[in-house]
């Protein structure tokens, strides 16, 4: 009779004893696949979750420069393009420009694609005083609707324009002069109706009068030049005033750009506590994600060694209860002239068999088990890329070693037994 024929039937004969052996390897399979098939969903899930959360910060950000954009331009513009030939020391002492430039300046500006500014406004300003208020040292603005950039979609003003015959006053002038909204004023000659009388700014604001551009221009006789140019710094990285500079330069060289610092910095803080939310929201969720695959780890590192040894020993006592058991029958099978040899090819057959068929379930059922504590559901793609064949190829060819390797002194008992010596006991 054939070794297999002698295993199967060895093997039907003690189903039991097949069966959990066969359990045995399929725990100690399972808890393997399991626990590195959770580690690798935690990965997966690890990478999942970054992934959107940087898309829910990214969004967020988006909405929060937004919002920052919105309250920088309630704040005003933070960029001023002057003549060339104007001395900044007599800007910053006298509070206004005195030279001048054509206001086709504007046009050419807003027909390019410069990137670094947005919200172009012309001006024209002069110190000068007001006769029909008893010769009071002002400040005259012609200002008109902000110029937008061709190549760009529009964008709402950060000023809306003063429509002609109509005046804005400066809370120091409406408030020494009794001046309200809807109010009639002479002002060199021309009548203006009041539209808006300005809260106080604590600036030379408080001693400004705003009216349209064009009539600025006649009135100061100055018709196409202006003096200013008012700019918005785009909010982006990178975008600092020697760029700007260097931009505006290549469009119109007979000009220069200065920056108010306290605005610019305000809108550049916003945008970098923005980005330091996001940065720090992120790390966080690293932060957690990487403590709690170290906690698995750990588990991992010494329940997987526990039950490979428990069941290595299980598999060892269940081979020498099963010597115990079929001691009568080896020696009968001895008597009949089944060599020591064959005797173990058995028994090592036998336990090989548990290995294989215990690996394939046990694989099968860690993966399962895997994915179901690890939240990975079948039809997902996470669930094909935690299939490991490399994985699976090795406890294939591990767990018969193991079993082996567990029954072999048992096995090698039963071949060494003296035939005569157990029927003599029998």
């Amino acid at each position: 009779m054939k070794v297999w024929h002698l295993v199967i039937k060895e093997i039907k004969h003690k189903k039991l004893s097949f069966s959990l052996g066969v359990l045995s390897v399929l725990v100690a399979v399972g808890v393997l696949v399991a626990e590195l098939t959770l580690l690798d969903a935690h990965d997966l899930q690890t990478q999942y979750i970054l992934q959107q959360k940087e898309a829910e910060i990214q969004e967020k950000m988006r909405v929060m420069e937004d919002d920052y954009r919105v309250i920088m331009k309630e704040m005003g513009f933070n960029l001023l393009i002057l003549p060339k030939d104007q001395t900044l020391g007599d800007y910053y002492a006298e509070g206004y420009v005195s030279k001048d430039m054509p206001e086709d300046y504007v046009i050419q500006l807003s027909n390019t694609r410069i990137m670094t500014i947005r919200h172009l406004l012309p001006s024209i300003e002069q110190k000068i005083q007001w006769p029909e208020k008893g010769n009071r040292t002002i400040i005259l603005m012609g200002t008109r609707g902000e110029v937008p950039f061709t190549h760009f979609n529009p964008q709402v003003p950060i000023l809306e324009a003063i429509p002609p015959g109509k005046i804005v006053i400066g809370y120091e002038l409406w408030r020494n002069f009794n001046i309200k909204t809807g109010d009639t004023v002479m002002l060199l000659g021309k009548t203006f109706d009041v539209v808006t009388c300005q809260p106080e700014r604590g600036t030379k604001d408080d001693i400004t009068v705003w009216i349209d551009l064009g009539q600025a221009q006649q009135l100061l006789n100055k018709q196409g030049r202006i003096n200013g140019i008012l700019a918005l710094k785009c909010l982006c990285e990178g975008n600092d005033i020697s760029s700007i500079r260097n931009a505006v330069s290549e469009i119109l060289p007979n000009t220069q750009v200065i920056e108010f610092e306290s605005k610019s910095l305000a809108r550049a803080k916003a945008r970098d506590r923005a980005k330091a939310i996001a940065d720090s929201t992120l790390a966080a969720e690293r932060t957690y994600r990487s403590a709690l695959r170290i906690e698995r780890e750990k588990f991992a590192s010494w329940v997987i060694p526990v039950v490979i040894l428990g069941c290595t020993a299980w598999i060892g006592l269940l081979a020498f209860g099963n010597v115990r058991e079929r001691k009568t029958e080896i020696g009968i099978l001895r008597a009949l002239g089944l060599r020591s040899s064959q005797i173990l090819s058995i028994f090592l057959t036998k336990a090989f068999g548990i290995g294989i068929i215990g690996a394939f379930i046990g694989y099968s059922a860690g993966y399962a088990m895997g994915m179901f504590i690890g939240d990975i559901h079948m039809e997902t793609q996470m669930a094909t890329r935690l299939f490991n064949p490399k994985l699976l190829l090795l406890v294939i060819a591990t767990a018969p070693l193991l079993t082996i390797g567990a029954s072999w002194v048992p096995s090698l008992m039963a071949a060494r037994q003296d035939p005569a010596d157990i029927l003599r006991e029998e």
